[in-house]
C-alpha cells in the first residue's frame, strides 16, 4: 500500500539489484500485480516501461540497489516507477538514428502518452509512469 495526500492506493514493491539481471523480476513483478488487478490490457507496455526505467537506473544511478513499484490508481491507471539513489534527474533527448541507445524515455514517453515524470527525495530520485485510460476518459 502507498499512502498519499487522499488514502492508500494498493501497491506492490521490490528493492532489487541495480544490475541488468534485475529487469526480469521488475517485470514479473508488474505482471503480478496487473494479474491481481485484472490490468492485462495494459501488459506490454507496462513490462517495456519499467524496463526501459530501470535499465536507466542501472546505467546512471549510483549505490547497489534500486526500488521498483507499482501502484494501482483510479479507475484503470497503473503507475510503475523505479527510486534510486541519485538526484540527477533523466534527460528526454532525441537520439541520433546512428547511436545505439538512448531512446528509453522517448518509448516511455510514448507508450505513457506524456504521463511520466521525477519526483524529487531529499536521497535520490522517483521515475514514473501512468498506462492505462487517462483520468476523467469516458472509457472508463
Amino acid at each position: 500500500m502507498v499512502e498519499t495526500g487522499t488514502g492508500t492506493l494498493p501497491a506492490y514493491t521490490e528493492t532489487l539489484p541495480r544490475t541488468p539481471e534485475s529487469a526480469p523480476a521488475a517485470r514479473r513483478l508488474v505482471n503480478l500485480a496487473l494479474d491481481v488487478w485484472g490490468m492485462g490490457d495494459v501488459r506490454d507496455s507496462a513490462e517495456l516501461v519499467i524496463s526501459e526505467l530501470l535499465t536507466n537506473a542501472v546505467l546512471h544511478a549510483r549505490r547497489e540497489s534500486v526500488r521498483v513499484t507499482v501502484t494501482r490508481l483510479s479507475g484503470e491507471r497503473v503507475r510503475v516507477a523505479v527510486v534510486d539513489l541519485s538526484r540527477k534527474r533523466p534527460r528526454h533527448r532525441p537520439a541520433d538514428s546512428a547511436e545505439e541507445s538512448g531512446r528509453g524515455l522517448e518509448i516511455v514517453d510514448v507508450l505513457s502518452g506524456g504521463r511520466w515524470g521525477v519526483d524529487p527525495m531529499a536521497w535520490g530520485k522517483r521515475v514514473w509512469a501512468e498506462l492505462g485510460a487517462p483520468e476523467g476518459d469516458p472509457g472508463e
